[in-house]
């Protein structure tokens, strides 16, 4: 496995392989890596030759230097999972790489990064679809693997790689969760013990929601509530939003008529947590 620490070393060995009629895949992340990135890199081995998964904690997207400051960065652990996961190349580069002296372009998200987490979080989704843009320009990536735990930022990077008319295959890859529901995430580690324990109410709310929907509960506002009340009964989840949204559009809906999700955000101690459950007929 290839370990490559500069965007001209990524390009020089994406280019490589393309010249030999490779397609190249890419798994964007920031480390700290667990079974749902191992996810992610199996989806992108079913449809490329080449897997390269990219790791950076981008400074650009946190809203709170402690939060950044305090981002594990497992880095030797996540290079022995991305072996043991058969990846090709690991493109780790340094923040000096990726935003040199000088840097000052950044790409600006639309609409769809106004919602839900938009507000709760200024800025982030420029920092997102900016560092998206670079790993893919350095990768050179003909497909990119992402979570649908963050549904949002899906939606958003699928928007850009439309609008800028960018030659990339932009998959989507179900939420892995731990044993008790909990998503996956690189910040569970960072749940005290008690915390760990409350934070499962996240994807049970939702479940209870998702139930409800399937028994032929389509009132948004009804779905809603039923996931605000379970949440609402953890003494240890302060609840920051839950929403339903149209899948596509990510605007609010007070009927589910068409495909949407529910999604929530909850802080636990000092660990903010998001997840979400698509509404659908199928």
């Amino acid at each position: 496995m290839d370990v490559l620490t500069t965007p001209a070393a990524m390009q020089d060995w994406s280019r490589a392989h393309r010249a030999e009629g490779r397609r190249v895949g890419v798994v964007p992340t920031m480390g700290a890596l667990h079974h749902g990135h191992v996810a992610l890199v199996d989806a992108v081995r079913r449809c490329a030759d080449v897997t390269v998964v990219t790791i950076f904690v981008n400074p650009l997207q946190f809203n709170l230097d402690a939060d950044f400051d305090s981002y594990p960065r497992p880095i030797d652990d996540d290079l022995d999972r991305c072996r043991d996961a058969g990846v090709d190349a690991v493109y780790a580069p340094t923040a000096a790489a990726m935003y040199p002296p000088g840097f000052q372009t950044h790409v600006e998200p639309g609409d769809l990064a106004e919602r839900l987490e938009g507000p709760m979080r200024p800025g982030h989704f420029r920092g997102v679809v900016t560092v998206v843009a670079k790993l893919l320009a350095a990768t050179r990536a003909d497909v990119a693997a992402f979570g649908r735990k963050d549904f949002q930022q899906l939606a958003i990077i699928r928007r850009m790689v439309s609008d800028l008319d960018l030659d990339v295959e932009i998959l989507g890859v179900p939420i892995v969760r731990e044993h008790d529901g909990l998503a996956m995430s690189s910040r569970n580690a960072r749940l005290t013990t008690p915390d760990r324990a409350a934070a499962v109410v996240v994807s049970q709310a939702l479940g209870r929601a998702e139930r409800s929907f399937r028994a032929g509960e389509r009132d948004a506002g009804a779905l809603r509530s039923t996931a605000v009340d379970h949440l609402s009964a953890e003494p240890r989840a302060s609840v920051e939003y839950v929403e339903v949204v149209d899948a596509d559009t990510l605007d609010p809906v007070t009927r589910v008529a068409t495909p949407a999700h529910i999604a929530a955000a909850a802080w636990f101690g000092d660990v903010r947590l998001i997840d979400n459950v698509l509404l659908d007929e199928q």
